[in-house]
């Protein structure tokens, strides 16, 4: 395997890194404290996202967006993950891959505009009572004729109140299994301001400050048959197709996140003196250091591994899972071994750490926590041997 970079991928990373510390990286304290990202800020910054050729880059070529190869894209990730997550994921918008499986119509209507800047998408699958286990979801979607009707509650719903649309997961019916009957699931556009659906403020979040999560709930909300994602009851085949790669994207920000923390730590150890020499001579802190890099070099691989088999069409569900375990887990150990190389100091809003090191923590919980990805792993171990 050939571990260096194209001259493209360089020039990715390369200018995707410079726009992070452009035009990122100066509105970082204002997000922070205030929790808020003002729309004239989204506006501006995502301008220069797209004159800069940064937005959308995630989507295909034939579509508009950059057409990067999986690798590519992951290394783009890494640098915007740098960043506060709203600022990166809000004003450098990447489209939900699953808007590639929608109907000629639909790409008109909703994938284009969001590749263009027009509009924002949300998408909607957690809800109280279901989690990781989403075939326990209890919002429903009843046909009435060539409608349906949508009645629930989702939750967690990322940027929901930004967004003019979710992409909304439905409980549709049920089928038999060889474990018993399982629901099915339906996959549907909502527009915002679609009658009998509502979005309501979410909780307060002690992770990525400025980027919100919301409530969204459905009272006989009625859709015509046009607003399907995919075939009815067919929406964990369209959410396994289109959106395999998000777990990838998660550990790929992470590093970025886990990277900056590092280096913030080596420069404090070379820099900071204790009785009479630098802090990184110490073996208690040079260790720490040595522990950090190589942690998030064995979390890099596994990603760009990974990466590299999905564009083989090799990869596999634990390949994807090992990447996002390892990769959340390294930045929450990178983290806090930075605010402790730190001390005091570390813990200062002066410093980003204090953030990284509450931004780490959703990490291990959304897009699969540690535990579900620990069970694909092993099952898959032992599927192979018939387990």
């Amino acid at each position: 395997m050939d571990f260096g970079l194209t001259d493209e991928q360089r020039m990715i990373v390369e200018t995707t890194r410079a726009f992070v510390e452009a035009e990122l990286y100066p509105h970082e304290a204002e997000v922070e404290r205030s929790g808020h990202l003002r729309p004239e800020l989204i506006r501006e910054i995502q301008g220069k996202a797209i004159e800069a050729g940064l937005y959308a880059a995630n989507m295909p070529e034939e579509v508009g967006g950059a057409g990067l190869d999986t690798l590519s894209w992951l290394l783009y990730e890494r640098e915007l993950g740098r960043a506060n997550y709203a600022l990166h994921w809000t004003c450098v918008a990447r489209p939900s891959n699953i808007l590639l499986a929608g109907t000629a119509e639909q790409r008109e209507k909703y994938l284009f505009p969001c590749i263009r800047g027009e509009k924002w998408d949300c998408l909607a699958m957690t809800e109280p009572g279901a989690g990781s286990d989403l075939r326990g979801m209890t919002a429903s979607a009843r046909q009435e004729g060539d409608d349906w009707v949508l009645n629930g509650t989702k939750h967690f719903i990322s940027h929901a109140d930004l967004a003019d649309f979710a992409i909304v997961f439905m409980a549709s019916g049920e089928e038999e299994t060889p474990r018993g009957r399982k629901k099915l699931i339906t996959a549907f556009f909502v527009d915002k301001g679609t009658p009998g659906f509502s979005i309501r403020e979410g909780y307060r979040n002690v992770s990525h400050r400025g980027y919100t999560n919301s409530v969204l709930e459905f009272d006989n909300c009625r859709l015509p048959a046009s607003q399907l994602l995919g075939e009815p009851h067919k929406g964990f085949e369209v959410a396994n197709t289109w959106l395999g790669a998000t777990r990838l994207q998660v550990a790929a920000t992470c590093l970025g996140r886990a990277d900056r923390a590092l280096q913030h730590a080596i420069s404090y150890a070379a820099e900071r003196r204790q009785f009479g020499q630098q802090i990184g001579k110490f073996q208690g802190v040079s260790f720490k250091l040595a522990d950090m890099a190589t942690e998030l070099r064995a979390a890099e691989l596994l990603t760009w591994a990974a990466a590299w088999k999905f564009d083989q069409g090799s990869v596999t569900e634990a390949d994807m899972s090992m990447a996002k375990l390892k990769a959340s887990e390294v930045l929450a150990m990178v983290a806090d071994e930075a605010i402790q190389i730190h001390g005091g100091m570390g813990l200062m809003d002066d410093l980003p750490l204090e953030r990284i090191w509450r931004d780490a923590r959703v990490e291990r919980i959304w897009e699969g926590t540690s535990e579900i990805q620990r069970h694909i792993i092993s099952r898959e171990l032992l599927r192979a041997v018939g387990g």
